[in-house]
């Protein structure tokens, strides 16, 4: 015999992708042939082991999509248990009239112990059963799943907006970002499947209603009419099994629908299964407790009540709650007591001389947060803002070209608990008050209606927004608001301000490792550049001109070769900068339009422009030749004329000559921020301009 074939034969048996086909298989078997009743006592208690396993398995389940094949386990159960029932009818029908046990053990002990023989008893209990079933929890988990699958997809475009903010931010990579957006999609379906599976059950127990009764008549009908039995002796037999046949499916069927429902009201956190959630939050308050104690109490001490039961409860719930109270005050004393603890150990036992060591440098990038706000960033209590702050250092250190520097965060108590604030070089440069247990809602500019919170405006953009419960999320989603938390808002905002200011945070350590980096592949071009040509103290300063006028640094091989070839004629950093500038070009013109091949753009009048050309020649490039009246006329010009862009969905992009795009760059760099200044040998020859509104000296 090969027993090589034998166990190759047997390996594929074992393969988990033919389970399904041996379920079908099993099923077919009990539908058409008919079952020892060993068999069936085998099925019916595996019927209800596997039902008490799925309920387990959904308590013990964080989140519902870990066990996103819910709804088709929900499928097979339900026809497992229906073929189940055509099974042990055909038994009970054929072989009923031999005894209590001729349909098997299991359904003799449902209709002789469980409801101790008296079939009206057992007809009660199945009816209880059946509206419990039915009319409760099927039905509340149909409407739940229904609901839910209805706003899930309302909100699928909130969220995925929600995803490109993050990933625009920083926060998330593109694989991410690709696993979030598969999570939404993966839950809409989900929430659908779950709303078609709640049919399933509420039709098992129609089914098991029908079945009941179609066994006790039929078995009634075939006990007289074919055994010969008195109607007594056929109802006592049949109605008997029928109603422990009926009993032993509806309570496998009971557990899948209170699983059901269970998967569909778990609201919240996800680092928490069912049973850590409830008990958090049902027991968290001892006020509960003790209100209920003495309610307890009270009925206890009353003439004609069951007072040994009420008192006993009533001193469990005060014992309880005097527990959970001296609980909370022991991790009250802990937290006041910690920053005591640490002052202690900070304590110097013997005075020395200061020293130089005692001087604390600054740093270069900080941020501080109020005594509420130290859960976002204390990774042992769940904080993700220390992860999410990584990835603005890292989004931004591969845009901008140079490493961004690390982010020293600290606590600050004399902030207001829920503010924080960032600084560079020791300097604050932003703050805001944030709600650590809300989430906000930004407006982006169109949205569907109003919610219920407290206003307020993004702090890196100043946008409206609205701070919110986490539970309004979903809803704010299909408003069409987009919706972070704080955490979020945190890191939008640092961003922000490291890009704003990243000329600030370029220098000499930096220009120096982008130089090194840089001689690894070209080594003699460095050798030539520095401090043959030009002394690192100019590179430093072009380059920083270069971050302030948000020009990435990256292409360091075409920046260095610029100025390797300009630097012969002229040391001046402007100069150097403009040169450069047009060398870089093409990527100019990309970060601002992308791949389009026509740039529309806002020029000047001729006369305009030569009377700048004129003014600052006499002037220098101060520009304080310039009349104060013809700035303020030119300013609102050209703010209206970018206005009148962006309503059309353009980028703004002022086109000048290259003398005096220096001072006009310094002129809207704050005044009109998003204005893009461009020079004309900036642009690649290859890219067409058009003109769409011209800036005269008159308007």
């Amino acid at each position: 015999m090969d027993f090589t074939k034998l166990k190759a034969a047997l390996s594929i048996l074992g393969k988990a992708e033919l389970g399904a086909p041996l379920v079908i298989v099993m099923v077919l078997s009990m539908l058409i042939l008919p079952l020892p009743a060993f068999a069936l006592d085998l099925l019916f208690t595996f019927n209800i082991a596997f039902s008490l396993i799925i309920l387990l398995v959904v308590v013990y389940t964080l989140k519902p999509l870990e066990f996103a094949s819910f709804p088709t386990v929900i499928l097979l159960a339900t026809i497992l248990r229906l073929a189940l029932n055509v099974a042990s009818t055909r038994v009970v029908l054929i072989e009923g009239h031999k005894g209590g046990d001729a349909a098997g053990k299991v359904i003799e002990a449902f209709g002789a112990f469980v409801i101790g023989g008296n079939f009206a008893v057992g007809l009660v209990v199945f009816a209880i059963l059946v509206i419990i079933n039915f009319m409760v929890v099927t039905k509340g988990a149909g409407r739940i799943a229904e609901v839910g699958a209805r706003f899930t997809l309302d909100a699928m475009p909130g969220k995925q907006m929600a995803i490109d903010a993050d990933l625009n931010a920083g926060l998330l990579t593109q694989d991410q970002a690709r696993e979030r957006r598969a999570e939404v999609a993966t839950e809409a379906d989900f929430y659908g499947s779950m709303d078609g599976a709640s049919k399933f059950v509420r039709g098992d127990a129609i089914a098991g209603i029908i079945i009941l009764f179609v066994n006790m008549l039929g078995g009634l009908a075939i006990g007289v009419i074919q055994h010969d039995l008195s109607f007594a002796d056929a109802g006592k037999i049949y109605v008997l099994l029928s109603i422990g046949d009926g009993l032993v499916a509806q309570i496998p069927s009971l557990l899948l629908s209170v699983a059901s429902a269970l998967v569909v009201t778990k609201v919240g956190s996800t680092s928490e299964n069912i049973g850590q959630q409830v008990s958090a939050q049902l027991f968290a308050n001892p006020k509960a407790l003790t209100v209920t104690a003495v309610v307890v109490g009270a009925l206890g001490v009353i003439p004609g009540m069951p007072n040994m039961v009420f008192i006993l409860l009533s001193l469990v719930l005060g014992g309880s709650a005097y527990l959970i109270e001296k609980r909370h005050k022991e991790v009250a004393l802990v937290a006041v007591e910690y920053p005591q603890d640490q002052a202690q150990n900070l304590a110097v036992p013997e005075s020395k001389e200061l020293g130089w060591d005692d001087v604390m440098p600054v740093d270069v990038v900080g941020l501080e947060v109020g005594y509420r706000l130290i859960p976002l960033v204390d990774k042992n209590q769940g904080g993700q803002l220390m992860v999410r702050i990584k990835g603005v250092r890292k989004k931004l250190s591969q845009e901008l070209g140079f490493l961004i520097p690390s982010v020293h965060i600290r606590d600050n108590l004399d902030l207001s608990p829920t503010t924080y604030r960032i600084s560079l070089m020791g300097v604050t440069v932003g703050e805001a008050d944030i709600m650590p247990d809300m989430e906000m809602a930004i407006n982006p500019g169109r949205v569907f209606g109003t919610l219920k919170g407290k206003a307020c405006q993004d702090p890196a953009f100043g946008l409206d927004a609205v701070w919110i419960e986490p539970s309004q999320k979903d809803y704010a989603q299909t408003l069409g608001y987009t919706v972070v938390d704080p955490g979020t808002v945190v890191a939008t905002h640092l961003s922000h301000l490291l890009q704003s200011h990243a000329h600030e945070l370029f220098g000499y350590e930096e220009a120096h490792k982008m130089l090194d980096n840089l001689s690894k592949t070209a080594p003699k071009l460095v050798e030539d550049l520095v401090p043959k040509t030009l002394p690192l103290g100019v590179v430093v300063k072009v380059l920083q001109n270069l971050l302030q006028e948000h020009v990435p640094i990256r292409d360091m091989r075409s920046i260095v070769e610029t100025l390797a070839e300009y630097g012969l004629r002229s040391q001046d950093p402007d100069i150097l900068t403009s040169a450069v500038r047009a060398a870089l070009g093409r990527l100019i013109i990309h970060e601002i339009s992308g791949m389009q091949d026509e740039l529309p753009v806002i020029t000047l009048d001729h006369d305009l422009e030569q009377l700048l050309h004129k003014s600052l020649q006499t002037a220098g490039e101060s520009g304080v030749g310039i009349e104060p009246g013809l700035a303020e006329q030119m300013h609102t010009s050209l703010q209206e004329s970018m206005q009148k862009m962006e309503m059309e969905g353009q980028t703004a992009v002022l086109l000048v000559s290259s003398y005096i795009r220096p001072w006009l760059a310094r002129f809207v760099r704050h005044s009109i921020p998003g204005l893009h200044v461009l020079a004309y040998n900036e642009i690649p020859p290859d890219h067409q301009i058009k003109v769409v509104s011209t800036v005269g000296r008159r308007t």
